[in-house]
């Protein structure tokens, strides 16, 4: 997945505030670490995106 559709995404979803703090402050269970350092690492977006909304309880028709 590209960045800019995980940003559209993640940004429908919650929100742009919401969503820039999440990626910036929640520390995603699978990774460890939020999702800001997910990605640049080298995780997928679409990986750190379906954590998210596993997370979040994000209807999977969603995801």
């Amino acid at each position: 997945m590209r960045l800019t559709d995980f940003r559209e995404l993640l940004y429908a979803e919650f929100g742009t505030l919401r969503g820039d703090t999440l990626m910036r402050d929640h520390r995603l269970a699978d990774y460890g670490v939020t999702g800001d350092q997910a990605i640049e690492s080298g995780v997928d977006p679409r990986d750190v995106w379906r954590a998210l909304c596993s997370e979040f309880d994000v209807p999977r028709s969603r995801w």
